[in-house]
Parts: structure tokens; sequence; C-alpha cells
């Protein structure tokens, strides 16, 4: 499911009075609090359906595919995600 998809199925669920761009709208407005949240507090927990954390890589070193020269990789952040229980049983 893509993002149009995803508008799509929130339009259905919220009923037929609901136009795309409502929806479209929603389901923006819940991505950029996601996005906020993370920044903020570090974490944003949906109960029931998971946890998206700030996960911190160590710096490593790498190899460039193209040449096979060792290079050095560094640290960085990036957005992890922990599925529920609940979510995990639906699957």
């Amino acid at each position: 499911m893509n993002k149009g998809e995803l508008i799509d199925a929130v339009q259905q669920a919220l009923g037929g009075e609901t136009s795309k761009k409502a929806s479209e709208e929603a389901v923006k407005a819940v991505l950029e609090s996601i996005a906020k949240g993370i920044k903020k507090d570090g974490s944003v927990q949906l109960i029931g359906f998971g946890t998206f954390e700030v996960r911190k890589r160590a710096a490593r070193t790498g190899r460039n595919p193209k040449t096979g020269d060792t290079i050095k990789i560094a640290a960085s952040k990036t957005v992890g995600f922990k599925p529920s229980s609940a979510l995990k049983g639906k699957l």
C-alpha cells in the first residue's frame, strides 16, 4: 500500500461524505504529528499498533562496492518501528 492507497482507504473508512482532500489532510496531519513527536520526545507509542523510536547507528567502516576501498561511515540516527503484539497477531 502506498500513500495514495492509504488516503483512499481512510476515505472509505470515514464514509462516503468525506472528500478525498479531507482524507489526504487527515493522513498528512497524522504523519506530521508522528514525525514531530519522534523529533521532540524520541519515540511515539500507539497502543495496539506499535512504537516509532529514534535509533542510533554507531560509526563503522565499510567498503566502496565500486572500488573496494575501505571507507569510514559516520554515526547517524534513524527511525525504527517495533510492532505491538496485537499488530503481530493480525499478521
